[in-house]
């Protein structure tokens, strides 16, 4: 797997450890990343794409039978 190398603020880095948990930045950043790129994909797959929005729209009235 390709390695990227990514400058961040030492405070981003702190709370970043301290809301993860972990005691390297480097994890703490990749389980961040990691849980975002999952939560991203359950959140479409529950909410469907942007192509899903005529869903959302009333439905027309549809005529009565008599």
């Amino acid at each position: 797997m390709a390695k990227v190398t990514i400058t961040l603020d030492a405070d981003l880095a702190l709370e970043v450890m301290m809301r993860a948990g972990t005691t390297s930045p480097q994890d703490a950043v990749e389980l961040v990343l990691r849980d975002y790129l999952s939560t991203d994909r359950r959140t479409i797959a529950r909410t469907g794409g942007t192509r899903d929005g005529e869903r959302l729209l009333p439905k027309p009235p549809t005529p009565e039978e008599g």
